[in-house]
């Protein structure tokens, strides 16, 4: 029999957020392999590839852990914190490691503080998010207080293989990679920043959308998939600069956008 100070795991959001930290996991050990690799002259970029997918695929997991969780009133303490820790691996490690291997070693310990810092700033944002769904119980964010570590990896990612797809050509990717340590501070200094970013936590598996836009979003995630290349960095350029924009949007144009179905569902019962 169970103790009742154990923990309940619910098993579809856990899988997910396990699914989350393999992914971690699985990047953190391509990079360490193209590290090896670099050493004796070989081709790197397949692992560069691989890495970058998985911190995408990791974004994935993410997105549906919560989803998943809220859909069967299932969120928990347990899956809160083991959420954290797998966005830890994911997030933090994993896009840290792969900015110092493509340009910061060759800034040796400089290289190592701005590679910490990242890491630094998005365990703070996690440990401060825990702290604050804990004082809120049951009552999910509607918004993001500064720019969601998910959300920077992201962007680290799909710019760093956006630089590849233009680079294709290279062993190794040029100038551009210099870039890449400022967008690393850029973004641990927006995971603390005080710009709002809508959690799109209202919209769950009983959002509603008409004909029109289901098939315009589902233009768009051809689209993507069509042009992997380009396009994630394209929206997640686009989701960082909605939080500058954001403020002067009309009220109705934001409602539209986030899908706020909880002030515009009809009472039930």
């Amino acid at each position: 029999m169970m103790s009742p100070r154990e923990p309940r795991i619910y098993l579809l959001p856990n899988l997910m957020t396990a699914g989350n930290l393999f992914c971690g996991f699985a990047a953190t050990l391509r990079i360490i392999e193209a590290s090896i690799l670099m050493a004796t002259g070989d081709s790197v970029g397949s692992l560069y590839h691989e890495a970058i997918a998985f911190i995408l695929g990791a974004c994935v997991f993410d997105l549906l852990d919560g989803r998943l969780a809220r859909l069967g009133g299932h969120e928990s303490p347990f899956g809160r914190e083991f959420d954290s820790l797998a966005d830890t691996v994911s997030f933090g490690i994993a896009p840290a490691l792969l900015v110092y291997q493509i340009v910061l070693r060759d800034f040796q310990r400089t290289g190592w503080l701005i590679a910490f810092f990242f890491l630094l700033c998005g365990t703070l944002r996690l440990a401060r998010f825990n702290c604050i769904a804990a004082s809120n119980g049951d009552k999910p964010e509607k918004d993001f207080q500064g720019f969601p570590i998910p959300a920077a990896a992201g962007l680290i990612a799909s710019l760093t293989l956006l630089m590849l797809w233009i680079q294709e050509d290279q062993r190794v990717i040029g100038s551009w990679k210099y870039a890449l340590p400022v967008l690393l501070i850029f973004s641990s200094f927006m995971m603390f920043s005080h710009v709002k970013y809508p959690s799109f936590k209202s919209v769950n598996w009983r959002t509603q959308r008409s004909i029109p836009a289901f098939l315009g979003l589902i233009l768009l995630l051809a689209f993507t998939a069509m042009n992997y290349h380009w396009m994630p960095a394209l929206l997640f350029v686009s989701f960082l600069l909605y939080g500058f924009v954001r403020p002067f949007i009309s009220k109705a144009l934001r409602r539209e956008i986030e899908e706020d179905v909880e002030e515009h569902e009809a009472p039930q019962g």
